[in-house]
């Protein structure tokens, strides 16, 4: 399997089927069908196979998907056999939420450093996790073996911070500053601009109203 070939629009639909999948298990379901999955995520059993096909054959004809195998085939394709380990810089408002998001942790995601270059702020406790200055994020980087960073600080001060994430050894970056990043081609990032999503919900309900 070559994972460039893969559209990432269809890893990010094997991430949506793979939480539906849990719930399902959660409610003691063994056997699903591709329009079972489709039904409960919102796209077409045509859209479902097509997405697992690109890693394999799944299921049964006729009879469909043991939900545990599919839950341990999505979770091995996604990466997410072993936990992972983020730092976070910025302890602000959305840093404090991030912090406290159940789901990162549902999803064997674990934040064990949150940094800020605030004096106001360092030093003060999010939940269960002391907000440490800026200059020791390359040494929990290194200790904890991290690869992944996450940047929560206003856009003036994002690109500074992915320039000293990346020189403090991470390879990827989850950028929720509304900037563009300027970072090595080797360097894996993905930008979360919540205010461009409210705009395309806006858009579209401007659309109905024409």
């Amino acid at each position: 399997m070559k994972a460039l070939k893969i559209p990432e629009a269809t890893i990010t639909r094997l991430s949506i089927y793979s939480r539906f999948l849990k719930r399902l298990d959660k409610k003691g379901i063994t056997t699903v069908s591709s329009g079972d999955i489709a039904e409960g995520v919102g796209v077409s059993p045509a859209q479902v196979r097509k997405d697992l096909a690109y890693f394999g054959e799944f299921g049964t004809r006729g009879v469909g998907y043991n939900v545990k195998d599919l839950i341990r085939y999505t979770v091995k394709i996604l990466g997410l056999s072993d936990p992972w380990s983020l730092v976070m810089v910025g302890a602000g408002n959305l840093g404090s939420a991030l912090v406290t998001y159940k789901e990162f942790k549902d999803r064997g995601f674990s934040i064990v450093g949150v940094f800020d270059n605030d004096l106001t702020k360092i030093g003060k406790r999010i939940a269960d996790m002391e907000v440490l200055p800026l200059e020791e994020l390359p040494k929990v980087v290194k200790e904890s073996n991290v690869r992944i960073g996450i940047i929560a600080v206003p856009s003036k001060a994002a690109q500074d911070i992915a320039d000293f994430m990346v020189k403090s050894g991470l390879e990827a970056l989850l950028n929720f500053a509304p900037i563009s990043l300027n970072v090595p081609d080797e360097i894996e990032v993905r930008n979360v601009d919540l205010s461009v999503k409210l705009e395309i919900l806006t858009f579209n309900l401007a659309l109905k109203e024409k």
